[in-house]
């Protein structure tokens, strides 16, 4: 049995800089997603699912885990991150399952309808969706956030959230599971991520209150909150000095991988979390979430 502090990459990290969203290829170290050790055991054969940002980072390991347990994916991610993207549908159908890519702005409602009217047609039901696309970027001084920047993170992170979830609603049938990435800043916001930590705050919130709403239909609404995770999002807004030490903060004294999530997401969208909904599960590497 290994130590949690030793299984996966520590700081410092020489990764290059990048422009968002990043790319998960351009990494280094790459982040875990799952691919040699994820292994499934029939938890959601048969369902289909929307993975938002489902190129690369949480996305993909989601994706890829979901795949493993029998499950067909829609992945939706930006035009710029297909060469991610198509890493992520090769990894899905080689496991023997079904995968949809869809490139686009979530921003949008008429794209997050149509991912839940493609996934409806092509899978012919929706059973499970994960809502992880986000948008950040780091700044010492509030002069420097535009309303431009911050209407971008709202509508990536929460508008788009709200669009596909009452597009997915309307078609969900009992037993049906929605996952919302929030984050461990929805409870302890970073100063410097004023715009990016408020709009997890509102999913959170906004989460329980569906949660409540759509128990009605029997459908479930949870979040995950990951506290720091080494995905394409880190070296494509934090600054350089903050992503050498990325991770440090934490009591593992490392960042979080993907691949350790996974088993998070499967449990939220099996069967198996009949009773679950309205809660928000914290990955976090041992700093509390209260």
């Amino acid at each position: 049995m290994t130590h949690p502090m030793q299984t996966a990459p520590k700081p410092p990290f020489d990764t290059p800089r990048q422009a968002p969203p990043g790319l998960e290829s351009r990494m280094d170290p790459p982040p875990d997603f799952g691919e040699s050790s994820y292994v499934g055991s029939g938890k959601l054969v048969g369902k289909a699912a929307i993975v938002t940002g489902g190129d690369s980072g949480i996305g993909r390991a989601v994706a890829l885990a979901f795949a493993r347990e029998g499950a067909d994916v829609l992945i939706s991610y930006l035009a710029e991150e297909e060469s991610d993207a198509r890493r992520t549908a090769e990894l899905i159908e080689k496991e023997g399952r079904t995968c949809v890519s869809m490139p686009g702005d979530i921003r949008e409602e008429p794209h997050c309808r149509k991912l839940v009217d493609t996934a409806v047609e092509r899978f012919g039901k929706l059973d499970i969706l994960v809502n992880n696309a986000a948008f950040q970027m780091a700044h010492k001084d509030l002069a420097e956030i535009t309303a431009e920047e911050f209407d971008r993170t709202f509508r990536t992170n929460v508008y788009a959230n709200f669009f596909l979830c009452k597009a997915a609603a309307a078609c969900m049938k009992p037993g049906s599971s929605i996952i919302s990435t929030a984050s461990v800043n929805a409870d302890k916001p970073n100063a410097t991520l004023v715009a990016y930590a408020a709009t997890k705050g509102a999913i959170q919130n906004m989460s329980g209150g569906m949660a409540q709403l759509l128990a009605e239909k029997g459908i479930r609404v949870n979040c995950v909150a990951p506290g720091p995770f080494w995905t394409p999002l880190i070296p494509s807004t934090l600054p350089p000095e903050k992503v050498k030490e990325f991770g440090t903060q934490t009591p593992m004294k490392r960042p979080g991988q993907p691949a350790e999530l996974q088993a998070v997401y499967v449990l939220l969208a099996s069967d198996q979390a009949s009773y679950i909904s309205g809660a928000t599960i914290p990955v976090t590497g041992g700093v509390p979430f209260i």
